[in-house]
């Protein structure tokens, strides 16, 4: 048994799937180690693939939860909701958070994920969008839609997309302002764009092309007695819906990592054993741009079951292993031969 003096503090910021797994493995590899969750949100783990779930009528948390708040009292992880992280300081392996309290770790565990990306040309325009990703704002979301009502979705990324296909079979409608974001993080050639487009017209979508962000001049308010939102395209025509959706990908949540000494790039930079420049903290999940020896760069990966085995891998290497980085899952995107598009990003447990 370890003694109090040597038990290691492994710290995860970010509770969801690449964060509770790799809670889960420490404790697997490690079960005299203290280690504690960071997140941000105030519910436990629950899975964000899930929430188009509420227009389905699902709307009480706790179905959403992927485990009870037993499953880590049991596993001895602590849990510390609501905890904003304001900075890192990887020389003293220190932690702040917002209201000044330090934690000090032996390793940490940076898993924080992302958030949804809006072009600075359309952020003025925030208020009167709806986000959807976490469990207050799809219920927010759900909310304004009215039965069978009209959802405009600007970008359409494959969460968006993952959306629609939940949006279409609960009879609404659904209207895509494709652009540059469409099928993210797919990167989708020129030839193959129009054969994928026509299969999301397939699935119901009514897609309008060529009026990517630059072409929007502005969302607002519907008039009385119209639809509560009208986007206003430069060329003059004009949407009318519910709610206006943006979906144009996701931006790494790596603002607290600024000054800590750790390279960043777009997101926190780590070799294949998902290691950042420093020894002691690490990396998985949407926040970290991974060293690719095939690819001579790094690069993101993405995807639920990618996400979940940088969790577990990062934790086995924080417990002493060094093994490197081999996706899960491909990133390819099909259009099968009925027609219909194929998505690894839409293959989640």
């Amino acid at each position: 048994m370890a003694t109090a003096k040597n038990v290691r503090h492994h710290v995860v910021i970010g509770s969801g799937v690449a964060g509770s797994q790799a809670a889960e493995t420490l404790r697997e590899c490690e079960p005299d180690a203290r280690v504690t969750i960071l997140t941000l949100s105030s519910l436990l783990f629950y899975n964000r693939y899930d929430l188009p779930k509420v227009f389905r009528g699902h709307r009480d948390w706790r179905e959403f939860l992927a485990y009870p708040a037993e499953y880590y009292r049991e596993r001895r992880i602590g849990m510390r909701r609501c905890s904003r992280v304001a900075g890192v300081d990887a020389k003293r392996r220190a932690i702040l958070l917002d209201h000044k309290e330090e934690i000090r770790f032996d390793t940490l565990l940076v898993a924080s994920g992302g958030r949804g990306y809006v072009p600075e040309e359309l952020s003025e325009f925030r208020p009167l969008m709806h986000p959807f990703s976490s469990y207050t704002e799809a219920m927010v979301a759900a909310n304004e839609v009215p039965d069978r009502g009209h959802v405009i979705m600007l970008g359409g990324d494959m969460i968006g997309l993952d959306l629609a296909r939940t949006l279409l079979d609960t009879r609404h409608r659904v209207t895509l302002v494709a652009g540059p974001q469409t099928f993210w993080p797919h990167e989708v050639g020129a030839d193959e764009r129009p054969g994928l487009v026509a299969a999301l017209e397939k699935m119901g979508i009514e897609v309008v092309e060529g009026a990517d962000a630059g072409g929007i001049a502005s969302i607002e308010k519907g008039a009385r007695g119209l639809s509560s939102r009208r986007v206003l395209f430069k060329d003059g025509t004009e949407l009318y819906g519910d709610v206006v959706m943006p979906f144009f990908g996701l931006v790494p949540s790596v603002e607290f990592m600024l000054g800590s000494g750790v390279d960043i790039e777009r997101g926190l930079l780590v070799n294949p054993a998902l290691r950042t420049t420093n020894e002691g903290i690490y990396a998985a999940g949407d926040v970290c741009q991974i060293w690719s020896d095939a690819e001579r760069r790094y690069r993101f990966y993405y995807g639920w079951k990618n996400v979940r085995a940088m969790g577990d891998l990062a934790a086995r290497n924080i417990a002493g292993g060094a093994d490197p980085w081999v996706p899960a899952q491909d990133e390819t995107l099909h259009v099968t031969a009925d027609g219909n598009i194929q998505s690894p990003f839409w293959e989640y447990e």
